[in-house]
């Protein structure tokens, strides 16, 4: 399932850091210091995928240079608490190619490049070995000065200042989100992301009428494993896996993540069987059927194959079910429980009519509705015409 993340990160000097480290751990390459006199050599480090460095047209060719960038970078600055670089990382979807997850995260980059003037030094990982194998992600090192023709110059204030540095990110969150989607449009995929926190999410969904998806959105974000209790709850899986028995997290952090996952999951297929019924249901109401019909039609449609086998008789009690009534002694006198069932199904089937979308749903029903008569009248009339009406 296609999941959000995209965190904004300071690499400060007053932390212990330095922007020539941050570039050779995230390119797994080896660069020299200047300013520390170090040799940051991870070369040995596995799984990044691709890396390459995108500047403003105008900039000189040194800044290509991964090791000549960050050292000219920590050579800008001259404060003990100075911040070198700026990182954004970004989860990556598992379920576009290989390419397409190059192409967007260069996407960004560019749109970061062009939008603050920065260099930006790009890195891809695939996911670790011991970790979750959907965990493709991208680290985006960008100067927090200005690249020019005359090298790095005044710094990116707009990001720093707290006025305007949350909107901008914000900004930059929204135009992610855009990308990742176009991208699993294009890749067939159905699922999509949303940068903007659940509370918002679930006041759209609330004033569109969508009570399940409002209901869906009601819980908590999701937590960030790390990376100890993300091997212990990857091998627990393994080892449930290879037993052949259903995974049980072992940590506290694992057990509220799978929980929301699972919650996920059933809200996806309950979504899925509604829609379903839904159809089937508005389907057999425009061929003429009446409610207890549409009802057994969008029944038919959800238990699928099952349906179909089943006796009269045992779709009748599923019917009875769903309306909130038990045949049997008690069972309520035929037009009661006929008007029960049909009252309970507009209930579940149909949706209300009072959001903005419901409302357009309601108009074009009535408009079919106003077509079918019309059909029904011209029919009648060239009956008339033919001698074959009395």
């Amino acid at each position: 399932m296609a999941s959000y993340h995209l965190s904004v990160k300071t690499i400060k000097r007053s932390a212990g850091r330095s922007a020539t480290a941050a570039a050779a751990y995230r390119s797994a390459s080896v660069i020299e210091c200047d300013r520390e006199g170090r040799m940051h050599d991870y070369t040995a480090k596995r799984g990044v995928e691709t890396c390459f460095i995108l500047a403003p047209n105008d900039a000189p060719d040194w800044a290509q240079d991964r090791a000549a960038l960050w050292n000219a970078a920590e050579a800008r600055e001259t404060r003990s608490n100075s911040v070198t670089a700026r990182e954004w990382e970004l989860a990556l979807p598992s379920e576009i190619p290989d390419a397409a997850r190059i192409d967007i995260a260069r996407a960004f980059a560019q749109a970061l490049v062009d939008r603050y003037g920065v260099a930006a030094d790009v890195a891809i990982h695939a996911p670790h070995r011991e970790g979750d194998q959907r965990n493709h992600h991208a680290h985006i090192l960008t100067t927090t000065r200005v690249m020019s023709a005359e090298g790095l110059t005044e710094k990116t204030r707009i990001l720093d200042a707290a006025s305007t540095g949350g909107p901008e990110i914000e900004t930059m969150r929204g135009y992610w989100a855009g990308l990742q989607n176009h991208a699993l449009e294009l890749a067939g995929q159905e699922e999509r992301v949303d940068h903007r926190s659940l509370e918002v999410q679930r006041e759209e969904a609330l004033s569109l009428g969508d009570n399940m998806r409002a209901e869906e959105l009601d819980r908590e974000p999701e937590l960030k494993l790390g990376p100890a209790a993300n091997a212990i709850e990857r091998r627990a899986q393994l080892v449930a896996e290879a037993e052949g028995r259903e995974y049980e997290p072992l940590t506290q952090r694992g057990a509220r993540v799978h929980a929301v996952r699972q919650a996920k999951v059933m809200f996806t297929e309950m979504r899925e069987r509604l829609e379903l019924a839904r159809d089937a249901w508005a389907e057999a109401r425009e061929e003429g059927h009446g409610h207890v019909s549409a009802g057994l039609a969008a029944l038919r449609a959800v238990a699928g194959r099952q349906a179909k086998e089943m006796e009269p008789d045992e779709v009748k009690q599923r019917l009875a079910r769903i309306a909130g009534q038990e045949l049997g002694a008690d069972e309520p006198a035929p037009e009661a429980g006929a008007n029960a069932i049909r009252n309970r199904l507009k209930q579940v089937l149909e949706r209300d009519k009072s959001g903005p979308r419901q409302k357009q749903e309601h108009e074009l029903e009535e408009e079919r509705r106003r077509q079918r008569q019309l059909e029904l009248e011209r029919q009648r009339e060239l009956d008339r015409d033919l001698g074959w009406e009395l």
